[in-house]
């Protein structure tokens, strides 16, 4: 079970005594941002994108990130593809599942996963390394961990980035093999 300390939009003062501690994987939402704060702390740390990357940041995302947890359509497969191919890398790749086909969120519909995994891996030649979901808020989470559990164990699938600071407990219940923490470790963000 991995921790990922989700250290997006944190100021350095925050994420620093956490560095300082120990913690090796962090969480970011945004390539650029990303790519400013960690520049030259880079090989000390595994770095995972959770936030959506646009098809236009997959050559920085392929080229910065350990761990890319939300691949949700065909044009961005195709992009990073490209990216892996052109660069000779090979960050970790997470379907990101929409449990709660909220229209807001991204990630696949859980009744298209199956076919969109199968296309990464074939058309595309992608590795899907895991799967991820972010429950909607107000619902019990453990439906949702359980569904992605499913669709991952009927994929072959075996790594689940599931739960965040007010449900981890849930998400290692269901199997996740990592939890996305943040205000648990940081405090609230400003603003």
């Amino acid at each position: 079970m991995e921790l990922v300390a989700v250290s997006k939009q944190q100021p350095w003062e925050a994420v620093e005594p956490v560095l300082a501690a120990g913690q090796r994987v962090f969480g970011e939402n945004r390539v650029q941002e990303a790519m400013a704060r960690w520049a030259e702390h880079r090989s000390e740390i595994e770095l995972r994108l959770i936030g959506p990357l646009q098809s236009n940041k997959a050559r920085e995302a392929a080229g910065f990130f350990d761990v890319i947890e939300t691949l949700d359509r065909p044009n961005l497969a195709e992009a990073l593809a490209r990216e892996i191919q052109r660069q000779g890398r090979t960050p970790r790749l997470y379907v990101q599942v929409n449990t709660g086909e909220e229209p807001q969120k991204a990630g696949v519909s859980p009744a298209g996963a199956d076919a969109f995994i199968a296309d990464c891996r074939g058309p595309f030649g992608l590795q899907v390394s895991g799967l991820m979901c972010i429950p909607p808020a107000g619902e019990a989470a453990g439906p949702h961990f359980a569904l992605l559990a499913k669709i991952a164990a009927r994929n072959g699938i075996g790594q689940l980035s599931m739960g965040m600071s007010d449900d981890y407990e849930t998400a290692i219940r269901f199997g996740a093999t990592s939890v996305r923490v943040g205000s648990a470790i940081f405090g609230a963000r400003a603003g």
